[in-house]
């Protein structure tokens, strides 16, 4: 989510090189008529007239809050105010990411997705439209500000410790152990070199050439569910339907509706069976592809076309385009199942719910669960065992991870959050429990409401 080049200019707020926006950060790819992106008529007023600091106006939260919309976006960092709504479309993390924290305080979102936040602030400089009235708290007063201030801190200390420098040596040897799964959701958090661009033609490299899918498309989904996890209908992770239904309010919904694509009540069956075996092969294949085509993504065509360019150069004359083909869906269908349950034990458990504009720690400690740290867990997991910390610290290198997670569960408990901590086999088992629970809160509400 950070930008691949840093700007150049006396980084004054009306910088013409900070408004030209240019069109290869554009999210859709597309590049505009000029470049740049569309100010609103107040900041453009601003920006011309050359405004001081001081004169920049002043908001409460209750004005902020209103500005939630798709075409009307705010955003509060650091009790600055400023309108994405011009720049939403050019965001690299995606358009929805921005839309989905509209109103809202994003300070340690913003935080927390961006490795690099100097370079971002740049362009955040012709967005500003005004700051927080001195009366008004630094964050929504729903939130609790003692525990905001508490992360932060952890934050500053954990970057004290130097916690997000990576060991490139750790990541060449899952590298050599062809865990490309975990690298390129690695480069995707841009966590690796300090250089955007390197982690950029990484990941397309790991993601187009080396599995055939589209890193824009996986950003963008990946992005929205580090934001805002288990929230729904913000999450892409946990839009399932009309496949499953999870948690507690898609399955009463459904039922209510007499949906039944499927019969919910052996879902869980049909998770361990037919589910995780085809997340990848074609869940993933069919929504990548849809992505690249709607959205014009060029580059990530040519890079996934060169994946199945290598397949039928390779084994092509061995198996023949049809056997070439069944081997390249072998090789995703014994993907799959590790993917699905190595990414799920930490979410389906866990609780869904509508936004409730929690604060960043509260929201991603009750969404997600550890699974206990050891040997062979850290190795089959990639050390993401560790969604927790993961989801506090989206760019901190994995192998980081367990050294940090003492200090999370100390604010935890200092905060009477939960911290759950599970051996990977009941990890495992709670997600046929879960899905089991939802199944019943479908059947009950299905039978037991009248049709419409």
């Amino acid at each position: 989510m950070t930008f691949e080049e840093k700007p150049e200019g006396n980084g004054s707020l009306v910088d013409e090189n900070q408004l030209d926006l240019s069109a290869k950060h554009q999210a859709n790819g597309k590049p505009g008529a000029s470049g740049r992106a569309k100010l609103p008529a107040r900041q453009e007023a601003n920006t011309k007239s050359g405004l001081p600091r001081k004169s920049l106006s002043t908001y409460t939260w209750q004005e902020i809050q209103r500005h939630n919309q798709e075409t009307d976006q705010w955003l509060v960092i650091n009790r600055k105010v400023y309108d994405v709504t011009g720049w939403a479309d050019r965001h690299p993390g995606g358009r929805l990411v921005l839309n989905h924290c509209a109103g809202e305080d994003t300070t340690d979102v913003f935080r927390a997705m961006h490795p690099d936040p100097d370079i971002v602030r740049l362009y955040l400089k012709p967005l500003l439209i005004g700051e927080l009235a001195p009366e008004e708290p630094n964050q929504e007063r729903n939130k609790n500000s003692q525990l905001v201030e508490d992360f932060q801190e952890l934050r500053r200390t954990l970057e004290t410790m130097n916690m997000f420098s990576a060991n490139l040596r750790f990541f060449f040897l899952h590298l050599a152990q062809a865990q490309g799964s975990f690298l390129q959701h690695d480069m995707g958090h841009l966590s690796i070199f300090k250089k955007s661009k390197w982690n950029r033609l990484m990941q397309i490299f790991l993601m187009g050439h080396l599995k055939g899918l589209s890193a824009k498309w996986w950003n963008n989904r990946h992005f929205q569910h580090h934001v805002k996890p288990n929230i729904y209908p913000k999450d892409p992770d946990i839009d399932v339907g009309p496949l499953f239904v999870i948690g507690d309010l898609q399955p009463v919904k459904y039922g209510k509706n007499k949906i039944k694509f499927i019969n919910y009540e052996k879902q869980h069956l049909y998770f361990c069976t037919v589910g995780a075996a085809l997340l990848m092969p074609v869940y993933f294949n069919l929504d990548s592809i849809r992505a690249m085509y709607c959205r014009r993504y060029w580059e990530d065509i040519a890079w996934v076309s060169s994946f199945y360019i290598r397949y039928f150069i390779t084994f092509g004359p061995f198996y023949g385009i049809f056997g070439t083909l069944v081997l390249i869906y072998l090789v995703k269908l014994l993907e799959s199942p590790w993917i699905a349950y190595v990414t799920q034990v930490s979410h389906i458990p866990m609780k869904m719910n509508t936004e409730e504009n929690q604060d960043w720690f509260s929201s991603q400690v009750l969404a997600t669960c550890n699974v206990e740290q050891s040997f062979f867990n850290d190795w089959f997991t990639g050390h993401l065992n560790f969604q927790i910390e993961h989801h506090l610290f989206p760019t901190m290198p994995r192998h980081n991870y367990h050294k940090v997670a003492p200090l999370v569960k100390s604010l935890c408990a200092k905060h009477g959050l939960p911290y759950v901590n599970k051996p990977i086999l009941k990890a495992f088992g709670d997600i046929i429990r879960a899905l089991k629970k939802s199944a019943a809160l479908w059947m009950d509400a299905y039978y037991s409401h009248p049709e419409t």
